[in-house]
């Protein structure tokens, strides 16, 4: 099976993601793609090289990286399924909205138009403020089914949640059957 494994620069999770992706790479292949920013952004996480690498090294071919390079996952039918892990708050509007305007954006419009599986796993610190709007409307959508997510922090970030990235195997699985995995939020 070929599963699409997208991350954005919610670069805290990171460390959480990798391991899953590695997980998921023992049995599938993994194409990996980056956003803009986890493509070219240095932070106190980890240079954007560090982990260009790390997905490389993990998948065994390096990430797809810009809309040229994602557009034909739709017409040429490349992916079973769509992770994206870590779903930053910026990448949940333009989902909910249409826009395709980066790599992680258009290859979920692109691979959509096959009727397959987005799995997103939230992670952003407004969820439960300016990108809970944005959540809805996927939740509401065909083919976008969510890795459960809770709050991280509540005292020191109210609104901020994030997803269980362990449960992206079992939200996969799910998926491919059309199922939301149950208890979304917890």
């Amino acid at each position: 099976m070929n599963v699409g494994f997208a991350l954005c620069g919610s670069f805290c999770t990171f460390s959480k993601v990798f391991p899953v992706m590695e997980t998921l790479a023992k049995s599938h292949n993994v194409i990996p793609i980056f956003s803009p920013a986890a493509y070219t952004t240095d932070t106190r996480f980890g240079t954007a090289q560090s982990h260009i690498r790390k997905a490389a090294d993990i998948c065994g071919k390096d990430p797809l990286f810009s809309i040229s390079q994602v557009e034909p996952i739709g017409p040429k039918k490349l992916l079973d399924a769509l992770i994206i892990a870590p779903c930053t708050g910026n990448t949940l509007a333009k989902l909910s909205h249409g826009i395709a305007d980066t790599s992680v954006t258009m290859a979920a419009k692109s691979h959509l138009r096959n009727g397959r599986p987005v799995i997103v796993a939230v992670s952003t610190n407004d969820a439960l403020s300016t990108a809970a709007e944005n959540i809805g409307r996927l939740l509401s959508r065909k083919n976008y089914f969510f890795v459960p997510f809770s709050q991280d922090d509540p005292p020191e970030k109210p609104t901020s949640m994030i997803a269980d990235f362990e449960k992206i195997p079992q939200a996969l699985d799910a998926a491919l059957s059309g199922k939301q995995l149950s208890q979304i939020i917890f």
